[in-house]
């Protein structure tokens, strides 16, 4: 997991506290006990207190997609109610084919098994499953998702 550190915040569309990160990427921190407990996040002085301070960066963890890949097909837009159920249990994608997650409205956990990782995905942080690497979703209130499977363009 790479560390980075807090140069903001800002509230998400429910009101939760969000830090902005110098890697370029965003992480909820959220005061939940006993799992999560930042008790700063709650004032305005704890959250200035909190800037500049190293954090590890899940997504920095996602995988990436290399150049040249064209996308080839398009899932319709599912919802927490209509995901089929093989998206919730582990699942591949075929050798040499990489699948695009891509939130278009609320969250949506992503979990890569091998090595664990999950990541929290929304509207403009898709996740990123390689070919043939086991992984799973799994909704987290309202949600409307797309996959678009993409394979090196060309012979």
């Amino acid at each position: 997991m790479c560390r980075t550190f807090i140069r903001g915040f800002h509230q998400d569309a429910e009101g939760e506290w969000v830090a902005d990160l110098a890697c370029g990427h965003a992480q909820h921190v959220r005061h939940r006990r006993p799992s999560q407990n930042r008790p700063w996040v709650a004032s305005e002085a704890g959250r200035a207190a909190k800037l500049g301070t190293s954090i590890e960066c899940p997504l920095c963890q996602m995988p990436e997609l290399p150049a040249g890949l064209a996308a080839y097909k398009r899932t319709a837009t599912f919802t927490e109610e209509t995901v089929p159920i093989g998206l919730l249990r582990d699942h591949r994608t075929k050798p040499g084919v990489w699948a695009k997650i891509v939130v278009e409205v609320g969250r949506l956990e992503y979990t890569l098994d091998s090595p664990p990782r999950a990541f929290m995905l929304t509207p403009g942080s898709p996740g990123v499953a390689p070919p043939i690497a086991p992984h799973h979703l799994t909704p987290v209130g309202p949600v409307h998702f797309h996959v678009e499977f993409l394979r090196l363009d060309g012979p």
